[in-house]
């Protein structure tokens, strides 16, 4: 990681290695005698924590304008501080005002890392947000897709039934999202942005969603919703939500654009898991059938060529694939 931030690494090495020749220039030298090793102590101590600081942050984070503000912030901290240690070798005439300045980095850094913080806080808002709505999964120490990092179709049908026995006779509604023509995405993009597709719908469904509600991929380049305490007008209305999300997503591969369309049908949970998951497949077949004129067995079966990330066929007991 730290590869990716070399320019703040070289400007902090610079600014160390320059910051004496100022003061060995323009300022006299103290006697040893002279030297406060109390105050050396503490001040170079303090730029040696700062850069400390910095060089953990930038080994743990990707850039971004957080990133930013929290390296000029601790650099400007360790400049100042290191400049302020200078002076206990060098004495500067009270006229000069350069040391001054040299020495007001602290402050501003202070304030670039505290404008850091700001914006820190809201990235952590967001981050909570979306772990929390994986909190099913975390609680239940389940394994997770290696591709779309969501739970499987075995795990959905289990909390299905978990739900009716958690919310008796409570409305909770089960939806079926499905990629429109992924088939065509693999074969005129490649598997490898067939992957990054399904993981890009996967993050914009999340981000969409209640904190209670459950999604998991369900098999292929379907994705199951479980919507605990949500009629099936509720449900619908969440869906074609989702959808248009998902439709406005600006999803950019390596040839270009590529668009990205969700067709979805919705149940209440009133039967066994395999039924309704049976329901809703052979709904969504029917509807790609209806817009595409192939029949619903071609449509769901797997096409040659496909590859890893559509394995499994779309039926209730199929097992989720992995690319």
């Amino acid at each position: 990681m730290l590869k990716l931030h070399r320019t703040y690494l070289i400007c902090a090495a610079l600014g160390l290695a320059l910051m004496p020749f100022p003061y060995a220039a323009l300022g006299l030298s103290k006697a040893i005698a002279e030297w406060r090793w109390f105050d050396i102590l503490c001040e170079g101590g303090t730029a040696a924590m700062a850069l400390t600081w910095l060089l953990i942050m930038l080994s743990s984070r990707p850039g971004g304008v957080v990133t930013r503000l929290f390296a000029l912030g601790l650099m400007g901290i360790m400049l100042g501080s290191w400049a302020d240690c200078m002076d206990e070798f060098w004495r500067v005439p009270k006229a000069a005002l350069w040391d001054n300045w040299l020495e007001g980095l602290l402050p501003a850094g202070m304030a670039l890392l505290t404008a850091g913080m700001v914006y820190w806080r809201h990235e952590q808002f967001s981050l909570n947000e979306h772990l929390q709505k994986r909190e099913r999964l975390f609680r239940e120490h389940r394994a997770f897709d290696r591709l779309t990092q969501l739970a499987g179709a075995d795990y959905l049908r289990s909390q299905i039934r978990a739900e009716y026995a958690r919310s008796p006779g409570q409305a909770c509604a089960l939806v079926l999202l499905d990629i429109d023509g992924f088939h065509r995405i693999n074969r005129e993009h490649g598997q490898r942005e067939g992957d990054r597709v399904l993981q890009a719908v996967g993050h914009m469904l999340l981000l969409n969603l209640r904190n209670d509600d459950l999604l998991c991929r369900y098999a292929g380049d379907r994705f199951a919703l479980l919507l605990p305490a949500t009629d099936a007008t509720q449900a619908d209305a969440l869906a074609r939500h989702l959808c248009s999300m998902v439709e406005a997503m600006r999803h950019h591969g390596a040839t270009g654009p590529v668009p990205v369309r969700l067709r979805h049908a919705c149940t209440l949970l009133e039967g066994a898991p395999e039924a309704l998951l049976a329901e809703l497949a052979q709904a969504v077949d029917l509807a790609s059938a209806a817009a595409t004129g192939v029949p619903p067995g071609a449509a769901s079966a797997p096409v040659a060529g496909r590859g890893g990330n559509l394995s499994g066929a779309a039926g209730p007991a199929a097992a989720v694939g992995s690319a």
